[in-house]
């Protein structure tokens, strides 16, 4: 008898097993998330990784916003205004006559010309610049600009912007 009940303790154990084994996932609850692709799970972010920090975003200057043609950055406005000059007309025009008078100065090199830019790199008297003619409201501005592309109001860029002014009857 005693061989009977152990074997049915037994088999009461491994029914119990069985029966463990095959629902006891359903027992705590059923999240078949680790059964998907790793591509279809759902993205767990924490909460404060969630969105980016926006504290102190596009926050704008003190003296409001100025364009980098108009920067106050560069030196006075004297010697800006003796780095360039407004001539009339229209910008792919004027940027042929600064090419043409460009060319008819003894003493310089263009380097390169970019007329979508609307610049030449010249150099004149030892010094490197860019001439560069832009479209404004009142026609036409001619001016001198160095490499960090400031105002150029050396010796050389002034005395070549005065010649260009001369020529061009800025």
């Amino acid at each position: 008898m005693r061989q009977l009940h152990r074997s049915t303790a037994l088999r009461s154990l491994a029914v119990a097993a069985v029966v463990v084994a095959v629902s006891g996932c359903h027992w705590f609850g059923k999240d078949d998330a680790y059964q998907q692709s790793a591509e279809s799970r759902p993205l767990e972010v924490p909460p404060d990784l969630d969105l980016p920090n926006t504290q102190g975003a596009m926050q704008l200057p003190e003296g409001g916003t100025q364009s980098v043609t108009r920067s106050s950055m560069g030196p006075s406005a004297a010697a800006a205004a003796a780095s360039g000059f407004t001539v009339a007309g229209e910008r792919d025009d004027i940027f042929a006559r600064v090419g043409d008078a460009l060319a008819a100065t003894s003493g310089l090199t263009i380097a390169s010309k970019a007329q979508i830019l609307g610049t030449y790199d010249v150099n004149y008297e030892g010094a490197d610049f860019l001439v560069r003619v832009t479209k404004v409201d009142a026609g036409v501005y001619v001016s001198a600009v160095d490499p960090r592309g400031m105002p150029a109001t050396a010796a050389a860029p002034a005395k070549l912007i005065a010649a260009l002014k001369a020529a061009l009857g800025g």
